[in-house]
């Protein structure tokens, strides 16, 4: 089942190359979408594939990244089908 993730990460995420390896994670499992540094020193994703890949790409970001100290808040939605490719958004 195709489902829309869209999480806000907190915490030390910016400057560690948190956009980088979200993209490298999201283009190895094939999922569409964004990822991009906000403001408030958050990072904000959003993805869309297959529910159990999207999931254990979000295990994988905090696996990979664990070194970061971060928080997540995470919302689930249908998707759009507006992304073709996933990419880092400024």
């Amino acid at each position: 089942m195709q489902k829309r993730v869209h999480v806000y990460y907190s915490g030390s995420v910016q400057g560690v190359g948190f956009r980088y390896t979200a993209r490298s994670l999201a283009n190895s499992l094939r999922l569409n979408g964004w990822v991009k540094n906000v403001p408030d020193g958050r990072v904000e994703l959003v993805a869309e594939g297959e529910e159990n890949v999207l999931k254990g790409y979000l295990s994988k970001i905090k696996e990979e990244l664990n070194y970061c100290n971060f928080k997540e808040s995470v919302s689930w939605a249908q998707p759009t089908g507006e992304f073709n490719r996933f990419e880092i958004a400024f």
